[in-house]
Parts: structure tokens; C-alpha cells; sequence
């Protein structure tokens, strides 16, 4: 997948991994919460990856070589890939992805990757009774996959997929590998900042579950310098950028080598699925290519903040339609309610202080509820439970609720929190230019411009959604406060004329 770079995890409970996601839309696997799992720790925030922990992981390539996915190819169609109508080169800024050999058009059918050169729960293991193992205790897809991938590639040339592990990179782009420090530092201003430090923790709390109940007990098949955080954290970040659901094989995961070099477009909404009458993965083209030119799938409808998460890119700023930014919104501990409202809100899944997507087309009416039951009286105290209800849209139903009585202070408070979050943004792009970057070599010089550049990508893509947001927010006041003058104006048009007939 692309190899450069609203879903919330738990950071002491590791479910996340654990569980099945059926949103198939969604093509690319991501997990999701669940209340139920068999595994469960606490692990802290402070455990972070260092830029040198990638020279331990002794498999894989850099993100750019074409000798491992050339040879890839080679390996793959030995072993029954079809002839193609894509090569592998480099693209954009020296990574890889696929290119037309010649004209492709749209609506044509690509890839036909079979099965039997898929890597997913089911595959068989090179070392059988490590997989009956984890098998035995249960351990679901997520996991389970990311612990076949480091098996498989400690095994070096004796694995099957010795090919496909070459040619993957040696560290994924994604957050999994910023350092705490840099996260705080360069996404400071934006929630992703928060989901990549959970997403970190799971990753943690995952690796410490399965140390804990099931490699501590197996070491002869599980030696600890093979089995250990970096090595997960390598696999995870493989599993995060290139993991794939396939809708037509019952929400099967599984990754899917040469189809994991199409790099990702804003403008195209084609995906992966399994065809049963050719019986191999393909995808659809939802255009024509012409000769040389780059073959794109989408990995879905994601915000730029949620692509540089997994993926470690971000768009352009103003292509990406699927484009969102979150806004905190919080309750004041100073509300004579605050008690009875956090009780509504916790009774519905819900907390004191909850994110929500904005867009540049507008907010959802989950937001809107939240707002009104912050800024509500005591006398609405019948109304918390409805408000905290419709903000956990816990049915899926867009039930619009409307207070118009407090619609002025929902807003006003809406545009508060909007108007501050800005501040930061602002403060963070203003200082970004003059940013001390604090390394003493050049390999770490360039990997912290990048980062930086990154973070101002993001930062400008997502101040632009919420400077749209603060501009719609006040004409809305702007027309409750003129309607609200206009009421006046004619009540005490009324008030006058009765005096007059008196």
C-alpha cells in the first residue's frame, strides 16, 4: 500500500484487535471495540518506539527498493499469479506502486490474485505447533496473522513467503513509529495526536497479553529475540497499512501480496474483493489508465488525520472529499447539572469529554445534541437522557433533535470550542517555521523535516475544515440574533400600537 504515510481504542483493555468489523464498505480492516476478549492488561503510556529500533528488525527492505518487489513478482507468478497489465515502479517521492504497461479501461477487472497466495487466520504455518498454539488459546485474526507474519520471517529463505517479507518495507509508515515525544510535539494541536498514543498502547498491551499467557509458556517456540516489541510493532504497522477485508469471502482478513503495492487515491472508490467465478482477488477500475500511468485503489473514505495514522501520508490539502477534523467537546465541572449530565451521558456509552468529525460540509447532529445537553438548564433535566441518547446514535438512526430555546448558547459554545482549537493550530504553524529540530546527524535531520512536514500538511488540511466550520457557526448566530431583533422589533410594534388604542 502507500508506502510514505472514528475509531477510539481502549489503552487498558486490548478488545480492539480481538474483534470483527462488519462495516464492509470500509475496505481496509480496521478493528474495532468490543466489550469482550480474552485477554487483559494494564501497560503505560510512556513505552515509545526510537528511530533506531528499526535496525533491529533484520527482514524486509527500504521503502523504495525495486530489486525485492521485482523479484516479488517473479516469485508470485511461479506460483500461479496471472499475467498482468501493472508493473512495479517508482512513483511520487521514490516510493512504489503500479503502473499501466498499457491501456487499461475503466470498468476492466485487475489483479486475480488467488488464494492460495494469500496470507490470512487460515494459513498454514511453517512451524505447525506454534500455530496450534495460538490456535488452542484462542487468539483471534489480528494477532494471530501478526504473529504468523514474524514467525514466518524469522524463518529467513526456508518460508514459503520468504519473497513477499522481502519486499515489504522495514518499517512501515505509519505513527506506530513516532516517538512519544514527537507526537506531542508535532501533533500537539490535533486529536490524531491522542489515537496514535492509544493506538501505541494497544499495540503494547496486545504483545505484553500474549508474552504474558502464552510465550512465556511456549520459549522454546516463542525465544523472546525473536518474539518481542519491535518485532510487533513492525508487524502491526505491516497489518494497519496493508490488512484487507474481503466482503465476498464473509469479512475475511487477509493480506494480499502484489495487490498491497496499489497505492491509495482521493478521487477513486474502487477495492479489493474476492471474485468466486475467476477465484482470485481483484478490483475494479472505476477509470481508464493510459500507459505508464499509476493504477490507484482507495483505501477508503478516511480523513487525512486517519491516512496519516495508518498509512503515514497525507493528501493534498482540499482533494480528499472525505476530509474531517474532530472537535472535543466537554462538559464544565462548574455546571450546577454537571453530575445528572455526565450520568446521561455514561449511561449511553458516552463521557464528559467526547470528539465528534466536522466537515466542510458541516458537523453531525450527534454534535449538536451533545452541545445542547452541555449548555442545557436545570429546568430541561427531562430532556438529558433524550439529548445524551441522540449524541451516542447508538441505533444509527440521524434523529435531529431541536431545543430552539437554547439554540443561541449550543452554537455559541460550539464556536468557542472551535475558535480555540484554531488558536492552537495557529500556534502550532506559526511556530513550525522557525522549529528547533534538535538532532545531531543527517539521516535524523531528515527524518524530523519530514515529520514536521507532515504534521503542517495535516495541521493546515484540518485548521481549513475547522476555519469553515467557525465561518457557518457565526452566520447561524448571525440569523438566530436577527430573527430573535426581528421578534422584538415587532413585539414591541404590537406593545405600542395596543398603547395607542388605549
Amino acid at each position: 500500500m502507500a508506502e510514505a504515510s472514528t475509531i477510539v481504542f481502549q489503552t487498558t483493555l486490548r478488545p480492539s484487535f480481538f474483534s470483527q468489523n462488519h462495516h464492509h464498505h470500509l475496505q481496509f480492516a480496521k478493528p474495532f471495540r468490543t466489550p469482550k476478549t480474552p485477554f487483559r492488561c494494564s501497560i503505560s503510556t510512556t513505552d515509545t518506539p526510537t528511530p533506531a529500533s528499526v535496525d533491529r528488525i533484520p527482514w524486509g527492505c527500504d521503502a523504495d527498493s525495486l530489486e525485492n518487489a521485482e523479484a516479488l513478482q517473479d516469485w508470485l507468478t511461479k506460483l500461479g499469479l496471472p499475467p498482468q497489465k501493472m508493473r512495479i515502479e517508482k512513483v511520487n517521492v521514490g516510493e512504489r506502486g503500479l503502473v499501466a504497461n498499457n491501456n487499461i479501461r475503466k470498468g476492466e477487472k485487475l489483479l486475480f490474485v488467488p488464494p492460495s497466495l494469500v496470507i490470512s487466520a487460515d494459513s498454514k504455518w511453517s512451524c505447525p505447533e506454534a500455530g496450534e498454539v495460538l490456535k488452542r488459546n484462542s487468539v483471534p485474526d489480528w494477532p494471530l496473522i501478526a504473529t504468523y507474519l514474524i514467525s514466518e520471517a524469522s524463518l529467513s529463505g526456508s518460508s514459503r513467503w520468504s519473497n513477499y517479507i522481502s519486499a515489504l518495507p522495514r518499517q512501515p509508515y505509519s505513527l506506530l513509529y513516532w516517538t512519544r515525544s514527537e507526537l506531542d510535539r508535532y501533533l500537539e494541536a490535533s486529536q490524531i495526536r491522542q489515537r496514535a498514543i492509544e493506538r501505541s498502547n494497544d499495540v503494547i498491551g496486545t504483545y505484553n497479553d500474549l508474552k504474558l499467557r502464552i510465550f512465556s509458556k511456549h520459549p522454546d517456540l516463542f525465544p523472546e529475540e525473536v518474539y518481542n516489541l519491535e518485532t510487533f510493532r513492525w508487524s502491526f504497522g505491516i497489518l494497519f497499512s496493508r490488512l484487507v477485508r474481503l466482503p465476498s469471502m464473509d469479512g475475511k482478513v487477509a493480506l494480499v501480496p502484489w495487490a498491497d503495492m496499489l497505492n491509495h487515491s482521493c478521487q477513486v472508490e474502487t477495492y479489493l474483493d474476492y471474485d468466486k467465478s475467476s477465484e482470485g482477488i481483484f478490483f475494479t477500475t472505476d477509470r481508464p489508465y493510459q500507459p505508464g500511468e499509476q493504477v490507484f485503489i482507495s483505501y477508503g473514505k478516511k480523513s487525512n488525520g486517519e491516512l496519516l495514522l495508518s498509512y503515514g501520508f497525507v493528501p493534498k490539502e482540499g482533494t480528499n472529499p472525505s476530509d474531517s477534523a474532530e472537535l472535543s467537546l466537554s462538559l464544565e465541572k462548574s455546571d450546577e447539572c454537571y453530575e445528572e449530565k455526565l450520568e446521561a451521558l455514561m449511561k449511553h456509552g458516552l463521557s464528559g469529554s467526547q470528539c465528534f468529525p466536522l466537515q466542510v460540509t458541516g458537523w453531525p447532529v450527534e454534535m449538536m445534541a451533545y452541545a445542547y445537553l452541555v449548555v442545557s438548564p436545570p429546568s430541561m433535566l427531562n430532556q438529558f437522557d433524550e439529548m445524551a441518547a441522540t449524541a451516542s446514535n447508538k441505533t444509527g438512526s440521524k434523529k435531529n433533535i431541536r431545543y430552539p430555546e437554547i439554540d443561541e448558547q449550543a452554537f455559541q459554545f460550539i464556536l468557542d470550542t472551535c475558535e480555540a482549537s484554531i488558536v492552537k493550530y495557529t500556534k502550532f504553524l506559526q511556530a513550525s517555521g522557525s522549529m528547533d529540530l534538535d538532532v545531531t546527524s543527517p539521516k535524523q535531520l531528515n527524518r524530523r523535516l519530514f515529520l514536521k512536514q507532515l504534521a503542517v500538511d495535516l495541521c493546515n488540511s484540518e485548521r481549513r475544515i475547522l476555519y469553515r466550520t467557525q465561518y457557518i457557526l457565526r452566520r447561524r448566530l448571525r440569523d438566530i440574533r436577527e430573527g430573535e431583533l426581528k421578534a422584538l422589533r415587532l413585539f414591541d410594534g404590537f406593545r405600542n400600537w395596543f398603547k395607542g388604542g388605549d
